[in-house]
Parts: C-alpha cells; sequence; structure tokens
C-alpha cells in the first residue's frame, strides 16, 4: 500500500545551463509514516520519500539510520515505481545510527522516463512498527534538452 504524501520530499537541483549532479534528501519518520497510514504499518507498505521528475538521471540513491525502528526485525528496500530495490536491497533499518545502506556492485544509475519518486518499502518486519528514523539521500542529475548554446543572431541596424 502507498502511503500518503506527508513523507515525500521535492527533488531541487541547479537551473543553471552548464548543468552538475546534485544532492537531496529528506527523514524519514516511520512515526509520520504511521499516522498517514492510520494504520498499523505492515510488510510491502510503500512510503513515497523524495519526488524525482521526468528528465532526472538518479545516479545514486542510499540511506542512513537516525534512529533505529523499534520493531522485533525489520527490513527495507528503496527503489522506484519501477524497481522498488533498485539502489538497496534487504537493509535492517533496526541497526545503531549512523550505519550506511549501500548499493549492490552490479548497480547502474537509472533514468527516470515519466515523473517517478523514490520510495522506501517496508520489506520485512516482525512485530510492530512505530518509530525509528531513516535519512534517505540521493544524487540526481536532470538530462532533459539544454537548448541552443550559440548566441541568436540580431540586426542591430533595426533595432536603432
Amino acid at each position: 500500500m502507498a502511503l500518503g504524501d506527508n513523507t515525500l520530499a521535492a527533488a531541487r537541483g541547479v537551473a543553471n545551463r552548464g548543468r552538475k549532479p546534485y544532492m537531496v534528501q529528506t527523514t524519514l519518520n516511520f512515526a509520520t509514516a504511521l499516522s498517514d497510514k492510520g494504520s498499523a504499518l505492515a510488510a510491502a507498505d510503500v512510503i513515497p520519500v523524495i519526488a524525482v521528475p521526468a528528465g532526472t538521471c538518479i545516479l545514486n540513491v542510499g540511506a542512513q539510520v537516525v534512529t533505529a525502528t523499534d520493531a522485533t526485525a525489520t527490513t527495507v528496500d528503496i527503489g522506484t515505481g519501477v524497481d522498488a530495490d533498485a539502489f538497496v536491497d534487504g537493509f535492517n533499518s533496526k541497526s545503531a545510527a549512523d550505519t550506511y545502506a549501500q548499493n549492490a556492485a552490479a548497480f547502474q544509475p537509472v533514468m527516470a522516463v515519466a515523473d517517478d519518486n523514490i520510495d522506501v518499502t517496508v520489506a520485512s518486519l516482525t512485530g510492530t512498527l512505530a518509530a525509528g528514523k531513516l535519512r534517505v539521500w540521493a544524487i540526481l542529475m536532470d538530462v532533459t534538452d539544454i537548448g541552443e548554446m550559440a548566441g541568436d543572431e540580431v540586426d542591430r541596424d533595426t533595432l536603432a
């Protein structure tokens, strides 16, 4: 089940013409996700965390435990609507604070061909999940057409 928008952060980057990768981050508070859902969090719940516009290349995504989850055991996947565990598969969100999730060695950047979200999916859950925080970050790059870089010619005589 996909949850509400209280956990969703918009991707914002640089608008200059010589584009560069940029980082966005948000902190997923499982208490907020629980409140959004209105009932107990369960395995297979999908929590949107970062909105990614079409034409964006997702270069990397990861997570850091801020506060360990309170369930007996919890793992999460991080991915998109196309591939739920494209970036992180089976990360133990009950890990100690400052533990980082890591991409698989074979990870390849992902192209968002349509508006999408980076989502955290509760992959497995034992007990009740009511608290815990994950900092989810993404390195993104806008790869839409930058337009014509050459200057336009003007007839300055007719402008005088």
